[in-house]
């Protein structure tokens, strides 16, 4: 089988053409040109001549293919509307700019059938390694169940699995726990929860750690409302269930837990005259963009969102090149990030 040259009419041998000429099989073809140490010599030595005698020059994309994989990770985000998820991105694509590959992305909603999708084409496309975000424990076991594809696979943003693959995570307890503290470091003690779907690993984290801190530190109170998907519309509902039990001072401080939700609480709030911190004091969670592109700054708790991205891609090509490799969990600290919504200005 041949390939046609461009539009001169010419015909390029193709490595299936080498392989059938040297009695060999395209993946011994593939190690001769990428991985020569691999091949016995006198293996080599056929698939040398057949080379000469076909006048065989793969290009760039050829030798990527005939390798086993394009120079490019495969990149599986959850929601490109949240700037936590783009910084994640500019972490992968520092890191493969430093090792000259390219990040090939999809945005999938966390939306499991897509993610098995994305994850399939980007197997079909032969990327050198994967990473994928995900929120849920039966995301993972799906995922890591499913694939099959020998190259390594990377969760980002999760806790856990069973050591078949490496991940990354920011500590959601601790950051939870911080938001607690700094909360009753500045004298609130009637504290409130915005939570979200307990099924989202980040989010049950966080609130755990929310209230077992402030537990610890003897605050009076934590309220809970709940919201059930992380944006401004549901952090709005839940402002406006909590404004009553606000202005009759049975609450003087909210941990939101996410920064789409604090914003659409401090919306809430302040649209029915609450003065924010004065009044009831917003801590939320990301450090995205609804957190300081707002007209009231919001505090929160910073995920190093490029830093999870630079530490996955960091383990995909540590996976390739190491032959000692070991899969394994990177734990990396969420800060707190103090803003207007808890301190005033001066």
């Amino acid at each position: 089988m041949t390939e046609s040259d461009g539009g001169s009419g010419a015909k390029r041998a193709s490595i299936t053409d080498v392989a059938a000429l040297a009695g060999v099989s395209q993946g011994t073809v593939s190690n001769v040109l990428n991985h020569p140490e691999r091949v016995a010599a006198r293996t080599r030595d056929k698939v040398e001549q057949a080379i000469a005698q076909l006048e065989f020059s793969p290009h760039g994309p050829a030798r990527s293919l005939a390798s086993g994989s394009t120079r490019a990770l495969g990149l599986v985000l959850s929601d490109l509307s949240n700037s936590l998820f783009v910084d994640i991105a500019r972490g992968v694509e520092r890191i493969a700019a430093e090792h000259e590959a390219f990040v090939l992305m999809a945005n999938t909603d966390s939306d499991l059938e897509r993610e098995r999708r994305y994850l399939a084409a980007f197997a079909a496309t032969q990327t050198m390694g994967t990473l994928v975000t995900i929120n849920d424990a039966s995301h993972y076991r799906a995922l890591a169940d499913g694939y099959r594809v020998g190259r390594p696979l990377v969760f980002l943003n999760y806790r856990g699995g069973d050591g078949t693959h490496c991940a990354v995570h920011t500590d959601n307890y601790e950051g939870g726990r911080l938001a607690a503290r700094h909360l009753v470091e500045i004298g609130r003690k009637r504290l409130a929860l915005v939570g979200g779907p307990e099924s989202l690993q980040p989010v049950a984290d966080r609130c755990r750690g929310f209230q077992d801190e402030a537990g610890s530190l003897l605050a009076e109170s934590v309220a809970r409302e709940d919201v059930g998907e992380l944006n401004r519309a549901y952090g709005w509902s839940a402002g406006r269930a909590l404004l009553s039990r606000i202005e009759r001072g049975e609450i003087d401080a909210i941990f939101a837990i996410a920064d789409l939700v604090a914003a659409g609480v401090a919306q809430a709030l302040s649209g029915a005259g609450v003065r924010i911190p004065e009044d009831v004091a917003i801590v939320g969670y990301d450090d995205n963009r609804a957190s300081w592109d707002s007209p009231l700054p919001l505090t929160t708790i910073r995920q190093p969102g490029e830093g999870m991205g630079a530490a996955g891609a960091n383990l995909v090509f540590e996976e390739l090149h190491d032959p000692y490799h070991e899969h394994r969990m990177v734990h990396l600290a969420p800060t707190l990030v103090v803003r207007r919504s808890t301190v005033a200005s001066p």
